[in-house]
């Protein structure tokens, strides 16, 4: 792969893998068919996930411990050409592996049987009943034939005769990949192409059905329910991936803001005047981005409008005419179309080419692109920043596509406190507003739709948000600097993560740190810290590591023989291993201590004029290390110990980098086994809802508030706060040289405070604290207060407490004060968290209300 995977990617990656080997044993010992789904929202990298599993399924992956299996066939098939074209290239772009093995089939294919360790891409169109590739099948069934008239086009056979041979033969095995796999699965959408997937997957007179099929979609519900029908078919365990996680990672946008009008009206054409006014606002921020960090390419991002299937001349002239008056430096040319036609427009005057879909991100010079249905048919563009759409919708699945559209991040990362470059604004007229709302709020919570409680999350936050109808926010200025200087100051910490590899990681970073030239040759100096340690560990266990090499050595077996009617009789037998099998245990060894760090030690081990005998030795010393418990655990333990210390020790340096260098130091810090501190990033511009949707329809203003760090023009902040929330607010207010406050968000953002708690299943969380207030202290220095109201009944209380005590353990003196609040008895109960009597009870607590009904809970007012 060309490409790192994130973690998330990882993780669905060797699920998949998973599937596909039971898959592949299933059918070729059972002749057993089977299907299961890839969930994940738009923008997660389901292409980039799907290369890596066909590379691993083409030639085998160490790290996934997945064999090869030499006689795979990918049949890629999708609903649209431009998408298949798209998908072809990221899948090149990813694979190293598959340069040349990615084909699309074209209307001319003649191949008696696919070839082994290829992907062939189909679509639709090609399988349609007029098509050449079927032409021959239609005559196999009787279908307007003359008897024995040669097939059309001097096809040697159709692609369901190459189906049918390739699955015919034993050395070979075709893994149907559904792309967009929710589409055709719904027996109300156009009935031929509905026909036809289900034909290519359930088989036909003339072709068997798909052996493996596996769909992939943001929307798989239709494929799912599809599949369920289908007659002897099993069903393996669906792949799904929280979007939670994809938006910690960065890739897609915070927040969708979304304009549609609550009463019936026409409202076309004061949409699209607003929505060039926001493209414009965000073309000059893009801009300002680019010059602060020294940056010559510059985002340039992209007004959609999205038109019925047949809009009329009318409607085509008023709306360039509406947007050049909005916009009257738009080039002439910035605008192009998507149209199903597939011709350049003549708009009155304007000439409006046509552009491939999957050309527009490519094509900064594209400023306004119109569209038809193209927009929800899986292409992306990730600079797609402003969305009007003048179509009706009321389906769910449709209207979730086609926002997932609009999600992506232009850089692939998030822009530091900055949540107007990490939004995106949809203006939908004529969508149900109640449908939209519901799968935008879908989108933004994570792939289960169910928010979680306090901000609570698997290192993703609560989610992003779906606002309707937005005001900008930038910093207040009656708060005094001191205030903002000591925000900067403030620490947070890293969720740990799942399946981290600490030797990979510190590898990474020494690459990212010897680039930026903050340690010189720092990969050279962290394998040499790790030899030193596997020297000295290889030492300390000797024992246990002769052991492991005799392992390594022989194959320790048991013969057993027995007669008809007689006795079973057992006789052990070792037999010495070959250099092929000491070869599988270094490789093995290399999914322990990483594949460089084991060439690196065994060049040190064999020496530099080392011969083949000296390097054999050297792997089977490094299998045998890697095979000691001990010893892996030191090792991974002195990378997470040299890696902690290379952070901490460029943390100012680091701060002089460019957001992108940052944003990998970022990912790299969410590597870690435990909390690993870092600063907050102020906040630079924001956004907030000023009215509260009632779930009958109804709307109200939002309440607002005085003294916070963001603010409006009017130098107040709406925000909605619960009635605990209300009541600490009001209180910390009227303390004596109070300053300001700050509600810290509720997701994984760099603005957001985060303390990282274990939940009852040992899985790392975070919790986002409610509140940051500023005020005077006695030296009269501007102290912070961290205060959390949090309900002692709730099942992550007694967790959430005691990451709140390891936290303060460690940054206690970074803040005035460290207190988490519940109502108990009618009374607000406060525990003071900067103390260690309260720390230690914490720990020892059977639960959260004990705590704030024993006497080390204090009343709060």
């Amino acid at each position: 792969m060309r490409y790192t995977l994130k973690d998330y990617q990882t993780g669905a990656v060797r699920d998949v893998l998973r599937n596909l080997e039971r898959a592949r044993d299933s059918y070729r010992r059972y002749g057993a068919l089977s299907q299961f789904s890839l969930a994940a929202t738009t923008g997660a990298g389901k292409t980039v996930m799907a290369a890596a599993v066909i590379e691993a399924l083409f030639f085998g992956n160490d790290e996934f411990d997945f064999e090869p299996d030499a006689g795979a066939v990918v049949l890629w098939f999708s609903d649209d050409p431009s998408l298949n074209e798209q998908s072809r290239a990221r899948i090149q772009a990813a694979g190293s592996e598959l340069d040349f093995r990615l084909q699309t089939v074209p209307s001319t294919f003649s191949e008696p049987q696919f070839r082994p360790r290829n992907v062939y891409f189909l679509n639709t169109q090609k399988l349609s009943s007029n098509s050449r590739l079927v032409r021959g099948a239609l005559e196999a069934e009787g279908q307007d034939t003359l008897p024995g008239a040669p097939r059309p086009d001097q096809l040697q056979s159709s692609i369901y005769d190459t189906i049918t041979n390739t699955v015919a033969n034993e050395d070979l095995t075709l893994y149907l990949i559904l792309d967009e796999a929710h589409r055709g699965m719904r027996k109300s959408e156009d009935e031929d192409r509905s026909t036809i997937v289900q034909r290519l997957i359930n088989g036909q007179q003339s072709a068997p059905p798909m052996p493996v099929v596996f769909g992939i979609s943001a929307t798989v519900e239709r494929f799912d329910t599809a599949m369920k029908t289908a007659q002897g078919r099993d069903a393996l365990s669906p792949v799904t991936v929280d979007s939670s996680l994809v938006q910690a990672s960065g890739l897609l946008k915070d927040d969708i803001a979304l304009s549609i009008p609550a009463e019936a009206g026409a409202f076309d054409t004061v949409l699209l005047t607003k929505a060039v006014e926001k493209i414009k606002a965000s073309t000059t921020a893009w801009q300002e981005y680019a010059e602060e960090q020294n940056e010559t390419k510059v985002v340039k991002p992209l007004l959609v409008v999205q038109m019925g299937d047949k809009p009329s001349d009318e409607l085509k002239v008023r709306t360039l005419d509406t947007i050049f008056e909005a916009w009257p430096e738009l080039k002439h040319g910035a605008i192009a179309n998507v149209f199903g036609e597939r011709r350049d427009l003549k708009i009155g005057q304007e000439l409006v080419p046509y552009i491939e879909p999957q050309r527009v991100q490519d094509a900064p010079q594209v400023r306004v692109l119109l569209a038809k249905s193209a927009i929800s048919t899986g292409w992306d563009c990730p600079r797609a920043e402003v969305l009007v759409s003048f179509r009706s919708a009321k389906e769910d699945t449709h209207i979730t596509q086609l926002l997932g559209r609009m999600i992506r991040t232009p850089l692939a990362r998030r822009i530091p406190g900055n949540e107007l470059l990490n939004s995106v604004d949809c203006l939908l007229p004529h969508f149900d507003r109640k449908t939209a709302t519901k799968v935008a709020e879908r989108l933004m919570k994570g792939a289960s739709g169910r928010p979680s409680d306090d901000g609570d999350d698997a290192g993703g936050g609560k989610g992003r948000r779906v606002l309707f109808d937005p005001i900008p926010l930038l910093p207040n200025e009656t708060i005094d600097h001191s205030v903002w200087e000591k925000f900067a100051e403030l620490p947070s910490v890293t969720i740990p993560q799942k399946n981290v590899k600490p030797i990979r990681r510190l590898t990474a970073l020494a690459t990212a740190l010897s680039k930026d030239g903050l340690v010189g040759d720092a990969v050279a100096k962290a394998h040499d810290s790790l030899h030193a340690a596997l020297n000295g560990r290889a030492v300390q266990h000797e024992q246990e590591v002769a052991k492991a090499k005799e392992e390594v050595l022989t194959m320790q077996g048991e013969e057993v023989r027995g007669r008809i009617g007689g006795n079973v009789s057992y006789k052990s037998f070792s037999v010495s291993a070959d250099p092929r099998a000491i070869e599988d245990y270094y490789r093995a060894a290399t999914r322990v201590f990483s594949p460089a760090l084991c060439d690196s030690y065994a060049d040190l081990l064999a020496g530099p004029d080392g011969e083949e005998d000296e390097l054999l030795e050297a792997h089977i010393q490094i299998s045998a290390l890697a095979r000691v418990e001990q010893i892996t655990e030191a090792i991974d333990h002195e990378a997470e110990t040299l890696a902690r210390k290379w952070l901490s020790e460029t943390r100012v340096a680091r701060k002089n980098l460019n957001d992108e260098r940052r944003a990998e130091y970022e990912r790299l810090e969410s590597l870690s086994t435990q909390p690993e501190p870092v600063n907050l990033v102020v906040p630079k511009t924001a956004q907030a809802e000023t009215k509260i949707l009632h779930p009958d329809g109804t709307e109200e203003a939002m309440p607002t508030w005085t003294m916070h760090l963001m603010s409006a023009e009017d130098e107040t902040f709406p925000e909605d706060l619960n009635t605990w929330e209300q009541r600490v607010l009001t209180s910390e207010m009227k303390q004596s040289g109070f300053k300001g406050w700050y509600r810290n968000p509720a997701r994984a953002t760099q603005d957001s405070l985060a303390v990282a708690y274990k939940d009852d299943l040992g899985d790392w969380k975070a919790l986002r604290p409610d509140f940051l207030f500023f005020g005077t202290s006695h030296d009269g220095s501007t102290a912070t207060d961290l205060v959390d109201p949090h309900g002692h009944h709730l099942s992550d209380a007694l967790p959430k407490l005691r990451g709140l005590a390891d936290f303060a353990e460690q940054f206690g003196a970074d803040f005035r004060r460290i207190e988490s609040i519940a109502e108990t008895g009618g009374v607000m109960k406060v525990l003071d968290i900067t103390k260690d009597n309260v720390r230690n009870a914490i720990r020892e607590a059977p639960s959260a209300r004990q705590l704030y009904e024993s006497e080390i809970a204090e009343n709060y007012l």
